[in-house]
């Protein structure tokens, strides 16, 4: 028997834990209504006594009954947790795999006919709850599928719905987007310490500035061409560094990068290693 507000979250690591955080923090499910996985008994213990949740070894046991399975493992585990469960999910319950590069097919392959698979591609700010993730749905899933999924993902940040086929490039801008964010900060941090900056100043000026900038082009929904032209002042310091960037080939290099991050996917998808 499917229990309707009941959600298993199998393998509660980062992006789990948050999700479990922010379902609770929100009101939108009780501790009762919560059973997470852990690999470790301490893991487990420790995600019992912080959120009041049933947290368990076995993947079986907290996802048998939940309306919403949440597959959190790492790609490389994903066979060995769905040779675990995949006889057990019944076509009523609803599948969600966060799981990088897993295609819905492979996942739909381990499971009974039938049974809604959505897959979705969340990133790393999902764990203070501003993140953004692409959702698709697999062969068996619906509106009401994926309305679950999202209900569930919105307590991490933003959700776009997408076609399965563009869930790569979600990967390759989203997925791994803060990592070239990241690299920006520590090259304009390291810069600020060439000038004569301390690193605790340099570091507080440019996170601030790209939080800032970040919150600008969402909240004031400004293009960020329209954004660089505010700033960029006739013959001023900023266009003076603008040439630069435009002169050493940035902006290509952000193309080719990310072209490439989508072609890395698509081939970890296929199975290649």
């Amino acid at each position: 028997m499917v229990d309707g507000r009941k959600i298993a979250i199998l393998g509660a690591g980062r992006i789990g834990e948050s999700l479990i955080s922010g379902l609770l923090s929100s009101g939108w499910r009780e501790p009762s209504e919560i059973a997470a996985t852990g690999r470790r008994a301490e893991r487990v213990a420790e995600l019992r006594e912080r959120h009041g949740i049933d947290a368990t070894l076995s993947n079986h046991d907290a996802a048998a009954g939940a309306a919403l399975v949440v597959i959190a493992v790492k790609p490389q585990d994903i066979d060995v947790l769905l040779g675990e469960i995949g006889g057990l999910i019944l076509p009523e319950q609803t599948v969600l795999s966060v799981a990088a590069a897993i295609p819905t097919a492979r996942i739909e392959s381990r499971l009974s006919p039938g049974v809604p698979v959505v897959r979705a591609m969340p990133n790393t700010p999902s764990t203070v709850h501003e993140g953004i993730a692409g959702l698709c749905a697999g062969a068996h899933a619906g509106d009401e599928h994926l309305d679950l999924a999202e209900e569930a993902l919105a307590h991490l940040g933003a959700v776009v719905r997408v076609s399965e086929a563009s869930m790569d490039a979600i990967t390759a801008v989203s997925g791994s987007g803060p990592a070239y964010f990241a690299l920006l900060a520590e090259a304009m941090i390291e810069a600020g310490i060439l000038l004569g900056l301390s690193r605790e100043i340099s570091t507080q000026l440019v996170v601030q500035t790209m939080f800032g900038t970040a919150k600008q082009l969402r909240d004031e929904k400004m293009h960020p061409v329209e954004l660089r032209e505010m700033v960029t002042s006739p013959g001023g310091t900023t266009i003076a560094a603008i040439r630069e960037l435009e002169m050493a080939g940035v902006r290509a290099a952000f193309f080719n990068a990310i072209q490439a991050a989508m072609v890395r996917s698509r081939e970890l998808a296929a199975g290649e290693q």
